[in-house]
């Protein structure tokens, strides 16, 4: 059994910890109101422009490189959002779980699959369980660089990529923020754009709609140049969405383990005192033992 200095010192200990988890989960909640406010307001943008880049698309049959899809892909590279930095629940692991299995699903069927990760945790994970990967890049400290022009660099060098032939698509598997307690692991194609989702044909039927605008300048460099903001956006906003997931992982994981830290504190404080007492009776015993055998 553990002495009473034994489990004092444990209690500290634990005291020590949940003040360190509070501290954290207050820090994770008020970085998620911040991330929070920029994905409400990146969602809007990021779907309104795909919808005119849709809409001019289908009334003026433009054509473009990051619209078109290749037949027979054979090289894929996967891009992989996780985070630097452990101590948020199950953030990374559903993450690395879903970039696995689209690795083993895959790899029979395409030639190349190549990673770039966005977080040190997806490189790590990956690189434990295979060998032969092929990693182009490994973007870190997304934590306090998330910014636009992080998200255009890197969306330039995935777009160049692309048009140069390195890869035929661009696929992202990142954490989706639904709320502070619930994350979506989501896999999207990057590239090419998918512009199945056409406004026009979402319209209710008997609806009909002009289609005969005069674009200045033409439709075709309005294409190309709204292509390269929505791409720029479509990373920016799936970084804001893993980073707020991260951070309201982060601050349920903590939550969590402050109350366990509580329940083992009153644990042991019963166990100390449970001891205590026994300890206390014991002397009184051996004293009264004692008493009474000196008298008698």
């Amino acid at each position: 059994m553990a002495s009473l200095k034994d489990i004092r010192s444990r209690i500290d200990s634990t005291k020590n910890t949940q003040q360190i988890t509070r501290a954290m989960k207050m820090v994770a909640a008020a970085k998620l109101r911040k991330a929070q406010t920029a994905i409400q307001n990146s969602r809007p943008y990021a779907k309104s422009i795909l919808n005119v880049i849709s809409d001019i698309a289908a009334t003026e049959k433009v054509e473009h490189p990051l619209l078109g899809r290749r037949e027979n892909p054979k090289k894929i590279l996967l891009v992989g959002l996780t985070s630097d930095r452990g101590l948020c629940g199950a953030f990374n692991t559903n993450a690395n779980k879903a970039i696995d299995k689209f690795y083993k699903d895959n790899k029979d069927k395409y030639e190349t699959i190549d990673f770039l990760f966005i977080g040190t945790k997806g490189a790590d994970y990956m690189k434990r369980r295979y060998d032969d990967l092929t990693i182009v890049d490994t973007v870190v400290n997304l934590a306090r660089e998330v910014s636009y022009d992080l998200a255009k660099k890197i969306a330039d060098k995935l777009v160049a990529h692309f048009q140069e032939g390195e890869y035929d698509e661009v696929h992202m598997v990142y954490n989706e923020f639904q709320s502070a307690i619930s994350q979506v692991v989501r896999g999207e194609q990057l590239l090419p754009v998918d512009l199945s989702n056409n406004v026009f044909e979402d319209q209710e039927e008997g609806f009909e709609f002009a289609k005969d605008f005069i674009f200045e300048p033409g439709p075709q460099e309005i294409v190309a140049d709204l292509l390269k903001k929505h791409f720029a956006v479509q990373v920016y906003r799936c970084m804001l969405e893993s980073l707020a997931s991260e951070h309201g992982s982060r601050m349920s994981s903590m939550e969590n383990a402050t109350k366990n830290a509580g329940e083992m504190i009153r644990t042991l404080t019963l166990t100390y005192n449970k001891i205590r007492q026994a300890a206390i009776t014991t002397e009184l015993i051996e004293i009264t033992s004692g008493a009474e055998a000196l008298q008698g």
